[in-house]
């Protein structure tokens, strides 16, 4: 259920990203936005099961989750300060709110697509043979992103292409069926429900770039460093589903299936192609390792190239972002988007 996966460039997200930070204050109540995906579903479950109500008590807060069904206006409107947080990817959060100025912490590394998103040909053939032909996909998307990596592990560029065609994802099943069409890059459901067509080839998916369409719960940084019992609040919570999920409930399995639309079984089949950090020990290590500052660096020269890093971005470096250790990519002096693992270290020590 990644459909809502993608940013645009709109005239509402350049006035979003135009709003004022959240103010650095401590408070007792917050908001929290989230989307449709798999790797988000547990928000919604903590919200109906009254877990993330019984953390935030423990704390002495109040925290709402709010979903909302356009995952761009999500984004936009904590970007002007509507929430203290929301799920995005790696890639969103850098190009709307860090690009827009607002200091954005990673509060939860969640899981990264790992073969939830495909490129896929009609007929036989192999990332070559898309040399030539028409694209069709989500323009300035996760899909686009995808298409740019696949192309270059074949010594390809974009420019080898016919042309990349913008395609509504609501369209794009019933695109592939036409004759115009010759390939396409989506996500799941519509991955599964392409591949079932026998003419369709599976040329390259999210699991061959492991870890780089990672999938975060974010918060406003000044309202974190105000508030450090909100993260502990927002990080037990989660880790509380994650261990009922990595035991297989199934009523809590079930729960999230029906809210996200689909069965038992469906859900878990999105399940098997999300690298789920069911263990917060596991998302420290990941958020630690040396391969994110480099995954960083090849999305803010996507974005950069694609001119969405940012209004008036005069490089892939415009916006800085600093690892846990302290490091940075990008300007050291316009340091807007943070992976911070203090509080998935406290989960991950029973410290919270």
């Amino acid at each position: 259920m990644s459909a809502l996966r993608h940013f645009a460039i709109s005239a509402a997200t350049i006035a979003a990203v135009l709003g004022s930070p959240l103010s650095a204050q401590e408070k007792t109540e917050f908001r929290i936005a989230w989307s449709i995906y798999v790797g988000w579903m547990p928000w919604g479950y903590l919200e109906e099961s009254g877990i993330m109500d019984k953390w935030a008590e423990k704390y002495g807060f109040d925290i709402e989750i709010v979903q909302i069904n356009d995952y761009v206006e999500s984004i936009n409107q904590y970007t002007a300060g509507a929430f203290d947080g929301v799920s995005a990817t790696n890639m969103d959060t850098l190009s709307i709110p860090a690009g827009g100025g607002v200091d954005t912490t990673a509060l939860i590394v969640g899981d990264f697509s790992n073969g939830n998103d495909a490129v896929i040909l009609k007929g036989d053939g192999d990332l070559a043979s898309l040399a030539g032909k028409p694209v069709n996909l989500v323009e300035l998307s996760v899909s686009h992103y995808l298409l740019a990596r696949a192309l270059d592990s074949a010594g390809l560029r974009e420019a080898d292409l016919a042309s990349v065609i913008n395609t509504s994802d609501a369209d794009m099943v019933a695109a592939f069926q036409t004759d115009d069409v010759e390939a396409v890059v989506t996500w799941n459901p519509l991955v599964s429900a392409i591949l079932e067509d026998p003419n369709a080839t599976k040329l390259f998916d999210s699991s061959d770039i492991p870890g780089e369409i990672i999938d975060l719960m974010v918060v406003n940084t000044e309202t974190l460093a105000a508030n450090p019992d909100f993260g502990k609040a927002m990080v037990g919570a989660w880790y509380e589903v994650m261990n009922l999920m990595a035991a297989g409930d199934e009523a809590v399995l079930t729960a999230m299936a029906e809210a996200s639309g689909t069965d038992l079984a469906g859900y878990k089949a999105q399940l098997a192609s999300t690298e789920m950090f069911y263990d917060p020990a596991e998302a420290v290590a990941f958020t630690q390792s040396a391969t994110l500052p480099e995954t960083m660096v090849s999305v803010a020269e996507f974005l950069f190239d694609k001119g969405i890093l940012g209004e008036g971005a005069p490089s892939a470096d415009f916006v800085g972002i600093v690892y846990p250790d302290g490091s940075n990519t990008g300007d050291p002096n316009n340091v807007q988007f943070r992976f911070d693992t203090t509080y998935m270290q406290m989960a991950a020590d029973g410290a919270l």
